[in-house]
Parts: C-alpha cells; sequence; structure tokens
C-alpha cells in the first residue's frame, strides 16, 4: 500500500526579514554619541550591578551601622578587623560588631581626617591619625592617646620605607626611621627625620599623601609628585604632572598596585612608572563636571568607587572595564574590611553594603538602551517584536517605555510588571505605534531586584524609497 504523500507548503521568504537580535552580553554606562556605540552599553544607567556579568542586576544594598552628628569626618581600619570614624559631634569611635565605642571626644568639628597603621618601636600595631587642627592621635588596641613628638598641624598621614609621613602646608615632614614620635631628628644618618618643601608651579599646598605604591605619592590640586629614594640622603622628589592633581586627600584609593584619583578635569589612574591615565574613565566622561572638591574614591577589592556631587557615585569594574551609576547617601569617605566596603556620608551616617534593599526600603533603578537603529540610521524598518528575559523577586516591579528620540525624556510606557515569583521570564515588550519607528530606545525601570539575561529585537528592513 503505498502511502499518501502531501506536498509542504512553500513559504516564500519575507523581504527584508531579519532575524532576532539578542544582547546577552551588558557592557555598562557609556556617555559616546549614542548612534554609534555598540548595543550591549547603556546611556543611562541607575544602580544597577556588574556582579552577575555578563547580566546586569540591582546593585547591593545597605545597612546603617550608626549614626552620629551630622557628618563623617573620616574612617580608618585598624589591623584590617576595627572600623574606626570621626563625627563632626567631636568623637572618634570604633565599632566591633554592631556596637560602638567613644575612644575620644571634644576633637575639632569640621577638619577632616586621616589614618594608617604604623608598629615602629610602639607598643604593637597603632592606628594613627591626624586631621591638621588636633593632636596626631593613636590607637594601641584599647585606648586613644596623644601620639607625643609629631607635628600638631600634620595633615594627610601615611606610612612609607618605615617612616610616618605627613604634610605641614606645602612641607612633607617624616618621622625618625621606626620612630614614629620622633620627627626632629637631623643627625645626618639613616636613621634621621626628614623634612621638604615641594615646590609647586601654582604656589599650591600638599593635599594628598600615599604610600600605597612602591614610591611615595604627593598630590596638590594641580599636581603630582613623586618622591623617590630609600633614605634620607637620597631622598628627593620630581613632579609627575604639572596638568592634573588631586581633589582631597580622601578622592583617592589604590588597588593592585595602582592609585585611581579625581580631578576636576577627569578620574585617573597611575602606577608611578607613567603619566596619570583617564583612558579607563572616558566612557563616563560627561560626569567629570560632577566631580567637586569633597568628592570621595574607595574600593572594596573587586570595585572602585568615586562619589561626585549630590550622592552620584561612579562604580568601576576593572575585571571587565565596565562602568555603572549608584545613588547613595552622599559619602565623604570609604574603607574595607576584608570584602565589605564601609560608607561615612555627609549625614553622619556609616553604611555597610550588603543586601538587597537600602535600610529596608526596596532600590529604585534605571537602565536606557541606545537608540536601536538598523545598519544605516536612514533605512527604514518595521518593528515585529520585542522581549527581554529577566528574573524578579517577587514584589518587584518593572516598568518598560519606548521612545521613538535618541535622547530626552518623551517616553511611552507600554508595560507594568509586578512579579509574584522569582523565576526567568520571558517579558514581552508591545512595539504599538513605534512599529514603523527608524528608531527606538527602550527604559526599563523599577524597584526591587531584578537579574536582566537578554534583550531580543526582530525587525525587518523596508526598501530605501
Amino acid at each position: 500500500m503505498r502511502p499518501v504523500q502531501y506536498k509542504s507548503s512553500q513559504n516564500q521568504p519575507i523581504e527584508g526579514m531579519m532575524q532576532p537580535i539578542s544582547i546577552r552580553e551588558f557592557r555598562g554606562l557609556n556617555t559616546y554619541d549614542p548612534y554609534s556605540i555598540e548595543d550591549s552599553y547603556f546611556t543611562e544607567l541607575l544602580n544597577m550591578s556588574t556582579d552577575d556579568y555578563p547580566a546586569l542586576s540591582t546593585r547591593q544594598g545597605y545597612t546603617i551601622q550608626g549614626v552620629f552628628g551630622s557628618r563623617v569626618l573620616g574612617m580608618g581600619v585598624w589591623r584590617g578587623r576595627e572600623l574606626h570614624a570621626v563625627f563632626n559631634d567631636g568623637t572618634w569611635r570604633r565599632l566591633i560588631g554592631n556596637a560602638w565605642t567613644t575612644l575620644a571626644s571634644g576633637l575639632n568639628t569640621s577638619a577632616e581626617w586621616s589614618f594608617t597603621n604604623f608598629d615602629g618601636n610602639l607598643d604593637g600595631v597603632n592606628l594613627i591619625g591626624c586631621n591638621g587642627v588636633d593632636s596626631m592621635r593613636r590607637y594601641n588596641g584599647s585606648s586613644v592617646s596623644v601620639l607625643s613628638g609629631a607635628p600638631s598641624n600634620g595633615k594627610y598621614i601615611t606610612t612609607y620605607q618605615n617612616r610616618l609621613w605627613c604634610a605641614v602646608g606645602n612641607e612633607l615632614w617624616s618621622s625618625a626611621l621606626d620612630q614614629p614620635q620622633n620627627w626632629n631628628t637631623f643627625a645626618g644618618n639613616q636613621q634621621d627625620s626628614y623634612r621638604k618643601t615641594i615646590e609647586s608651579s601654582h604656589g599650591e599646598d600638599i593635599n594628598m599623601l600615599s604610600g600605597s605604591l612602591y614610591r611615595l605619592t604627593i598630590g596638590m590640586p594641580s599636581s603630582i609628585h613623586l618622591l623617590m629614594g630609600g633614605q634620607p640622603s637620597d631622598f628627593n622628589s620630581r613632579v609627575v604632572t604639572d596638568d592634573e592633581g588631586v581633589a582631597n586627600n580622601n578622592a583617592v584609593t589604590a588597588r593592585e598596585g595602582s592609585l585611581s584619583f579625581m580631578h576636576k578635569s577627569g578620574i585617573y589612574e597611575y602606577s608611578a612608572a607613567a603619566l596619570p591615565d583617564k583612558g579607563f574613565s572616558e566612557l563616563i566622561r560627561t560626569y567629570y563636571n560632577n566631580i567637586i572638591i569633597t568628592s570621595a574614591a574607595g574600593s572594596d577589592g573587586k570595585r572602585s568607587f568615586f562619589s561626585t556631587a549630590a550622592g552620584e557615585t561612579l562604580v568601576y569594574d576593572p575585571r571587565i572595564g565596565v562602568w555603572s551609576r549608584w545613588m547613595l547617601p552622599a559619602p565623604t569617605c570609604f574603607a574595607s574590611i576584608d570584602q565589605d566596603l564601609y560608607i561615612g556620608t555627609a549625614s553622619g551616617q556609616v553604611l555597610k553594603l550588603g543586601g538587597t534593599v537600602d535600610s529596608s526600603n526596596p532600590i529604585t533603578w534605571k537602565a536606557v538602551t541606545k537608540p536601536f537603529t538598523n545598519g544605516s540610521i536612514a533605512q527604514k524598518q518595521r518593528w515585529l517584536k520585542m522581549w527581554i528575559v529577566a528574573e524578579m523577586a517577587t514584589g518587584s516591579v518593572l516598568r518598560i517605555s519606548l521612545s521613538s528620540q535618541a535622547s530626552g525624556e518623551s517616553w511611552d510606557l507600554v508595560s507594568t510588571i509586578t512579579a509574584s515569583s522569582a523565576v526567568a521570564q520571558r517579558i514581552i515588550i508591545p512595539v504599538r505605534k513605534f512599529a514603523l519607528e527608524n528608531t527606538v530606545r527602550i527604559k526599563l525601570e523599577g524597584t526591587g531586584w531584578i537579574r536582566l539575561h537578554e534583550i531580543t529585537r526582530q525587525v525587518r528592513q523596508l526598501p530605501l524609497y
């Protein structure tokens, strides 16, 4: 018996039909020309993290560890395990677990503090702190006391070549070798103290010291200097650059043998072997204007954080060269213990990053794509399908808007989703009146936790005429 055979229909391919275009690697924030950047970049990004790269997810939240006064003036870490902070109520406090202990009071209520660890001939490793107004202080593991012999007006304390270093105006001071209480010995040998005026063509004072590299780095508002040598007889300074400086002592962070620092002209990397370079931050150059004299920088060992104006914090992930932008209570300083990052704020709070909410409040986030077009911006097209694939925590809210403008705030809300379960799902984006637009941008925004895996679009190219 012969089987019955049917002819299969031969559908003609639709002219101009393109395969779905999927984006499954998200490269963060990019402020270059939006038409020219790759599809994997976003032109706006708020409170999103690269922790789940190549996916994009809501950033970590924070918990409030304590609030004292109305500004944190500085934070330090003793021996990598105890957080210390000075507040503008004039107190120096220590955090162990969830308990704060006041170690000193009556301190100046406006001067910013800097800290470093040092042993030398002290009774073990001490946390040394100074603010340029009060006498230099030291913490020995139990109490805070005055560091005798140190300059009372020294600022920007750091450790380098077994010496303590600080700045007094435009003069660089060093303690004697392994003698943090001796800053005035000049006997002509390698154990001597050291003192040198750092000249600047701009006539500026020192506003940053860092012993984190293999050379001592000296910052001024408009220049960077380097101290060469290993003992007083061969110590000498040289100008690294007379074009860029640092915003302040807190606007510098060290990571993997290089310094990142903030200046009004950009965010720079410097390794003491080459000139400072801001190539890594050019993707977010439009935010340079937000760098202010009170900007701060820090690192949790994985990422670098750069606070600018009004609580805006630019976050750089060096693993993949990706930038994102967070909004946090305005940071004044950062400190890290192991992988935990602590943030001192301009409202007297000490925050600890972690969790999925901001002190019990859901996190608000946003991501805006580049304007999607054909290979040629002038090529007409018809939008057929568009969707995303995302995971959302129960109760999280997602709002999807579309715009036919390459920039600006002309948006049409096309969908709102409230998650009822934490599962990965395809979410259709209705194209509606945008079906024949040459350019379409997508804005994803909402509250609560989300992990974005994919953005996919399918279009048909139309004739040019």
